[in-house]
């Protein structure tokens, strides 16, 4: 178990070499992959026919694109099902992650522009500011409109700021949410692109390029305490702390792996 102890005095760092791939890593099942995106997102994606998750709007996306993938290939060019690869451990985690399991980093772009906007202008036109920690260190946060992001991002910081005085330090001064950029290192969109990621302060915050690791990070490290990661998780907000490739003060709006996880018993 991740001692809070560590979390609290001011950070932690773990050999992630000996730890083993978790055995339920996997490719996801295409029926209950695609049942998973359906529940997920109700009004957006509304069927699934001939390989394709349907979208309201008209848009097709193929849930599985049928080229064979290793990681690299599947953070590269992931398709739905390849985002349901590595299963979220939603909860207490008792190890730093496994060597390149990292359980939501792969994204389908197609699918994020369909459900949210093809563009900056686009995402833009669909914003709605949440005032962050609203009584006590108030911040304006944009996040998308969609999928009722913006009433679960304002009981995320009701949640925050009844844990006390002590947590208000990792939260204040937030890193931001909506910024349309790629990831950096790499031409792929970030999920911030789509207003539906909200980093937390970064003076707190631990990367794997930061400290200094090439593509295979030498060691784990994380100050974020774990009351904030589940406040988050409450409202299907993944951590990048859950990442081998670790970027904790990242957390993202993806509620597929937990409807995924609830159907599958992954």
């Amino acid at each position: 178990m991740l001692n809070r102890r560590a979390f609290l005095a001011g950070g932690l760092a773990l050999a992630a070499s000996p730890l083993r791939t978790p055995a339920r890593a996997q490719p996801a099942d295409p029926s209950v992959a695609a049942q998973a995106f359906i529940d997920a997102y109700p009004q957006a994606i509304v069927g699934y026919a001939n390989g394709d998750l349907v979208f309201a709007s008209g848009a097709r996306v193929a849930l599985d694109d049928g080229r064979d993938k290793d990681f690299d290939r599947r953070l590269e060019n992931a398709d739905p099902q390849d985002m349901l690869h590595d299963p979220y451990p939603w909860g207490a985690a008792d190890d730093p992650p496994a060597r390149n399991f990292d359980p939501g980093r792969y994204r389908c772009d197609p699918l994020f522009r369909a459900l949210y906007g093809e563009s900056r202008d686009a995402v833009a036109a669909q914003l709605e500011t949440v005032t962050w920690l609203a009584n006590t260190r108030p911040s304006p946060l944009p996040v998308h409109r969609a999928f009722d992001v913006p009433a679960r991002v304002a009981r995320i910081s009701a949640k925050l700021e009844a844990l006390g005085e002590a947590f208000l330090p990792y939260l204040a001064e937030p890193a931001g949410s909506f910024n349309w950029r790629v990831i950096a290192g790499t031409d792929r969109l970030s999920a911030h692109s789509f207003a539906v990621a909200i980093d937390i302060n970064v003076n707190f915050a631990d990367y794997w390029r930061w400290a200094g690791g090439g593509p295979d990070p030498s060691e784990y490290r994380n100050r974020i305490p774990p009351e904030i990661v589940a406040a988050f998780e409450t409202e299907d907000f993944i951590w990048g702390g859950r990442w081998y490739h670790y970027d904790t003060m990242h957390f993202e709006y993806r509620p597929e792996l937990r409807t995924y996880a609830d159907l599958s018993g992954r």
